[in-house]
């Protein structure tokens, strides 16, 4: 009995042991598996970070082309001063010198699309600083005001090229999950431009008439070297590469900036998918523009808020702001050209810091309420401006004339601040955000044109109709037509944030959504039960 009693505990004992044994093996292999999964991980998330910082340093690079836009407009408002002085040039002269850019630029962004396709996107980068380069040299030693505006119309083919390029190129290398923040860069970098651009005013101010205009222009002759020594840099884009069929050399770009060879996989798919629709669809392109230029009733409210937005953006005046705040400011009272200078450096920097909040707050707040706060916040700052211009000249006993040039530089300062927060960014988003992919392209060229166009002529013509009605009449001018793009906010632009491609198509194809309501079930239901008038939209 004590035998079999002690045969039994030690049977008891062996199982516990075997099952001790097998639970600490089990704890061993899983702890190996713990340990291989953190180890995968890691080598994950170092692989993610490596293509993050490579994504990176390739979109940074590419955007120094919006600084190169971005100086001009900034450089020009200061150069101008002395340049009149210089080649004594006429007020004509000067409206079509400082307007002609965004003409011109326009240009070269139409052009740049077959270039890009021909010779690639970097190359293409590297094409339109060259022609900058060449024409900053002309502008920097022009004898005259015919050779300077020679200089002048290359800078502007060579900004279009690179403005136009960069973006696509940006586009093309990136990850989804970071597309929305670095395609944002060119605008960082336009407004850095604009301040970079000032800046460069106020430190050559001190040279003689006949030099400072040259060395100010000059200076922008950096950016576009950059940008050279970049091109050895920067990867060609795995999608021009795959179009040209040089599917190995798109895998090993794929590789630096991908995070694991899986994924690599998936994009050259997803690559090699687009390509096959965009065959389809440049088969279609006629079609395309017929349906533009004959819209049904939901492409035509895409077109009144993508097309409309571009045109208020440029129309309510910034590039009057911006290039002509050194005569804004003389005629608020400033004299000295280096006090004049001063000022728009604070204009520089103020534009710069508030693109940088707008772009925190572009996917947490939302579209239409910075939109909101952008355009009534510029209609007050554009009457503020009218008003103390207004007082200054005709009613100089009201204010004392530093209250007036404070109250100036303050409504002009607000002026580029909302505008950075709302119309500036939100403009771009909104446009790619609301026409159908079958649509995209033509019809953002289309408000492209339309803003093109509407900023060459308010800059080309505010000096005289300034003469004709002052400097103040035309702020009370930009303030009214700010008051109408409240409204043209209100009825025509509805609010994207939060909300997919086909809820967006719903709400432009019911004319819901406007005042801030979510997308109805019926709606939805609208939605499945018209899937052929759906994909008709792209």
């Amino acid at each position: 009995m004590m035998e079999s009693v002690k045969a039994r505990a030690a049977t008891a004992v062996a199982k516990s042991s075997d099952e001790y044994r097998r639970v600490v093996v089990v704890e061993e292999e899983e702890e190996l598996d713990e340990a291989e999964w953190g180890r995968r991980t890691e080598a994950r998330s170092r692989g993610r970070r490596r293509a993050e910082r490579y994504v990176f340093t390739c979109a940074l690079f590419a955007s120094l082309n919006a600084i190169l836009l971005g100086y001009d407009v900034g450089v020009m408002s200061g150069a101008i001063i002395y340049i009149q002085k210089d080649l004594h040039i006429s007020e004509f002269q000067e409206e079509i010198l400082v307007g002609c850019l965004s003409v011109i630029s326009l240009l070269g962004s139409l052009s740049g699309g077959r270039t890009s396709d021909a010779i690639g996107r970097k190359w293409t980068m590297g094409l339109g600083a060259i022609i900058f380069q060449t024409g900053a040299v002309i502008m920097t030693f022009a004898p005259s005001f015919t050779v300077l505006m020679i200089g002048r119309l290359l800078a502007g083919v060579g900004i279009g090229f690179g403005a136009m390029i960069s973006a696509v190129y940006i586009a093309e290398i990136s990850p989804a999950s970071a597309r929305g923040t670095l395609t944002s860069l060119p605008e960082i970098c336009i407004n850095l431009g604009i301040l970079l651009g000032y800046v460069s005013n106020y430190a050559f101010s001190g040279l003689s008439e006949h030099i400072s205009w040259r060395v100010m222009l000059g200076v922008g002759i950096l950016p576009s070297v950059f940008i050279g020594v970049a091109l050895f840099v920067i990867p060609e884009s795995p999608r021009w590469l795959m179009m040209e069929k040089r599917v190995p050399e798109a895998r090993a770009v794929l590789l630096q900036i991908s995070e694991s060879e899986a994924e690599v996989d998936e994009r050259l798919a997803e690559i090699e998918e687009a390509a096959n629709i965009m065959k389809s669809v440049k088969s279609e392109d006629k079609a395309v523009w017929r349906e533009l230029l004959n819209p049904s009733p939901a492409v035509r409210r895409m077109l009144y808020a993508g097309c409309g937005i571009q045109l208020f953006q440029q129309i309510t005046g910034i590039d009057a702001t911006v290039y002509y705040s050194p005569t804004i400011f003389r005629d608020a009272g400033i004299k000295s050209d280096q006090e004049l200078l001063a000022a728009t450096v604070a204009v520089g920097f103020t534009k710069t810091i508030f693109i940088l909040v707008a772009i925190f707050l572009i996917d947490k707040v939302g579209r239409k309420p910075l939109l909101y706060v952008s355009t009534i916040g510029m209609t007050v700052c554009l009457f503020v401006l009218g008003i103390a211009l207004t007082l200054q000249k005709h009613a100089m006993g009201l204010i004392s004339p530093s209250v007036g040039i404070d109250l100036a530089i303050f409504a002009v300062c607000g002026n580029v601040a909302f505008f950075s927060i709302g119309m500036g960014p939100i403009c771009w988003v909104l446009s790619s955000e609301i026409f159908p992919i079958r649509l995209r392209a033509q019809a953002s060229a289309l408000g492209q044109v339309g803003g093109r166009v509407g900023s060459g002529l308010v800059s080309m013509s505010f000096l005289s109709m300034a003469r004709a009605i002052s400097v103040g009449g035309m702020f009370f001018v930009f303030g009214a037509i700010s008051t109408v793009s409240v409204a043209f906010v209100y009825f025509c632009v509805p609010e994207t944030k939060g909300k997919t491609l086909e809820q967006i198509e719903i709400m432009f194809e019911g004319g819901k959504g406007w005042k801030g309501g979510e997308v109805e079930l019926e709606d939805t239901q609208h939605l499945i039960q018209g899937d052929v008038k759906s994909a008709s939209l792209g």
